[in-house]
């Protein structure tokens, strides 16, 4: 990625500035919200310049831009701000003052050939030219190499040593002259050796990442704050750039009153730790912190915290609780109030029915009766005429 994607603008060199990002022909400003350390730490490295310094809310003339829509989430490793992960900001301005402002040291050492930036040959640029630094026959320490550390923001010093190499042509630096206080550069001379030193500093792993994914309930991250629906699982993944075989992650967690710790092995340089129902005893900070042993020594990298709020459920499955089942009960007894009225209406038609038909029945045994009577008496009168 060339380096001409982003740039620093208003400072006192090309290393110091107001940060812009080139996308599409044109320059946008970040938010200082939405730019962190290892963010700063690509940013220098791509525009060829020392470790960041100074990271702040850029205090230098405003110029009309338009704003990042997203946010960088670099591990610090990455050789361009564009190839760092991102996600959607939902800024479109920012407020003044707010820009990132970004300052990064003057890159006269580094380290090379090795796993990270943090660890490999030492190299002096002098004269507009890098050389690796030679040990020539002088005693090294780690007191020594951790002024090289030290200025390159890596930590303290692990383990320095020479090695022989093809190369004859580097700077010579004494010890006692780097324990001074003058310039390094102003220590260099130069010399013709095998012998170029090896360092290793302590914060030579690359960066952790740490991220959230779920079935449900997970909203989206905004600066590394997450909102989880309670009930909801979840799992909080770590993982690391390739360096080194084997090592654990360790996911901390810490809140007002608590602090735990889980542990997974990395497997592929990685490690999941589910959490099968979210809890209010999960809210708080987490972070990934990887350990491995190398070159005889135990190395740990921590990621950048991850704040997670437990909240309540507001996600589908609550929505149908919440209204359909009350709708649908309220639709079952509406029906069972039809049913049985219609089912009242019947019973009363067929009574009606009844009591008619026996009614109808009485009235012609009542009329049968008479007529026999009105017979009876005629045959007997035949019998029995009376005398006139």
């Amino acid at each position: 990625m060339s380096p001409d994607s982003v740039r620093l603008l208003n400072g006192s060199s090309l290393c110091s500035g107001r940060l812009e990002v080139k996308s599409n022909q044109s320059w946008s400003s970040v938010c200082e919200v939405d730019f962190d350390k290892q963010d700063a730490e690509v940013v220098c490295r791509q525009l060829g310049c020392g470790p960041p310094s100074v990271l702040q809310g850029a205090l230098y003339e405003e110029v009309e831009a338009s704003v990042w829509s997203k946010e960088f989430q670099c591990g610090g490793h990455e050789s361009a701000l564009l190839d760092c992960r991102s996600s959607a900001s939902a800024r479109n301005s920012c407020s003044p003052g707010k820009a990132v402002g970004l300052t990064c040291s003057d890159n006269d050492v580094r380290l090379v050939g090795g796993p990270s930036r943090c660890a490999g040959t030492l190299e002096l640029k002098h004269l507009a030219g890098w050389r690796p630094l030679c040990g020539s026959h002088d005693s090294w320490t780690l007191k020594e190499a951790a002024v090289f550390c030290e200025h390159l923001d890596c930590g303290s010093a692990v383990s320095i040593e020479k090695r022989r190499s093809s190369r004859t042509s580097a700077w010579l630096i004494t010890p006692e002259c780097v324990l001074s206080t003058s310039p390094l550069r102003g220590c260099a001379k130069t010399d013709s050796s095998y012998q170029i030193l090896k360092l290793t500093c302590s914060d030579f792993l690359v960066q952790p990442v740490i991220s959230v994914s779920s079935m449900n309930g997970v909203s989206k991250a905004q600066q590394q704050e997450l909102r989880v629906s309670r009930g909801s699982n979840f799992t909080i993944s770590c993982s690391i750039q390739p360096q080194y075989p084997g090592g654990f992650f360790q996911l901390t967690f810490t809140s007002s009153n608590t602090a735990y710790n889980y542990t997974q092995p990395a497997v592929n340089h990685s490690a999941y730790f589910l959490f099968p129902a979210a809890k209010l005893a999960h809210q708080g900070n987490y972070s990934c912190v990887y350990h491995v042993y190398a070159i005889a020594h135990n190395f740990s990298s921590e990621s950048r915290l991850l704040s997670v709020t437990v909240s309540a459920r507001t996600d589908f499955t609550v929505l149908i609780t919440m209204l359909i089942l009350p709708l649908t009960l309220l639709l079952v007894i509406a029906a069972l109030y039809f049913y049985c009225q219609a089912s009242r209406g019947q019973k009363s038609s067929r009574q009606k029915n009844t009591e008619l038909l026996d009614s109808n029945q009485g009235v012609c045994a009542g009329e049968g009766g008479t007529a026999a009577n009105k017979g009876v008496q005629q045959d007997l009168q035949r019998a029995h005429p009376t005398a006139t």
